[in-house]
């Protein structure tokens, strides 16, 4: 059983919470320790991505937000993944803001950008579709909710003050990241940020402080829900 899996069985047992905390302490202690190499990566839409794992279409990654990262988005926070999501939150509250899109607009607001990821950063490539949209939905999870997000879905994270994740994704192969951005913008390419060991270490240091201060609400545990 490889770790994707072995988490994913974790997430779907009785006691959510407790069993993934667990796992992220023992991942991000490894950080802290220095006895993995497992380096932060600023991501363009506000907050930390430490890639536990990588296996053949899956991952596995932790997701921080916390003082001093902010979203640079080339594009705007709107936005599909070509995986399919599923999520458990650690700490603090991560909304989702569902965003509805209409294809065929009298008025078109925003342009449709399809983005190639590569080792060293993504090609956000403009397609023709211009596009609007409007918000369906918006969710807020907790400590210890789960929540899933299929590929396609266009939505916006809505994270206020510290928070971390764990998040599962399963690859669609064939599909590309999504994005919506200005009539105006032209391809470009994104370059990614690897964090130095010393801001590694400090937010492996800021979750592992937070899961210990933390006590989980037993009915919180199993409640998993879909984006709508």
């Amino acid at each position: 059983m490889n770790e994707y899996a072995r988490l994913r069985m974790l997430i779907g047992s009785d006691a959510t919470g407790a069993a993934v905390r667990r796992w992220a302490r023992d991942v991000l202690a490894g950080v802290i320790d220095a006895s993995t190499d497992l380096t932060a990566v600023r991501h363009p839409l506000g907050f930390l991505c430490f890639p536990a794992w990588r296996g053949d279409g899956f991952g596995i990654c932790v997701h921080v937000w916390t003082e001093g990262v902010h979203a640079t988005p080339t594009t705007s926070l709107m936005h599909a993944h070509s995986w399919d999501l599923l999520s458990t939150v650690l700490y603090g509250t991560v909304g989702n803001e569902i965003i509805e899109i209409d294809s065929a607009p009298a008025h078109p607001t925003h342009r449709l950008f399809e983005i190639q990821s590569a080792a060293d950063g993504d090609l956000v490539r403009a397609t023709p579709q211009l596009v609007t949209y409007r918000t369906r939905s918006r969710e807020h999870f907790h400590a210890g909710e789960v929540y899933t997000l299929p590929n396609g879905a266009f939505h916006v994270s809505d994270v206020h003050g510290e928070a971390a994740t764990v998040v599962l994704g399963e690859d669609n192969r064939g599909r590309p990241d999504l994005s919506l951005g200005t009539l105006a913008t032209t391809d470009h390419w994104v370059h990614r940020t690897l964090c130095t060991p010393t801001e590694s270490r400090r937010a492996a240091q800021t979750v592992l402080a937070h899961l210990q201060d933390q006590v989980l609400p037993k009915q919180l545990e199993n409640r998993c829900e879909r984006a709508t």
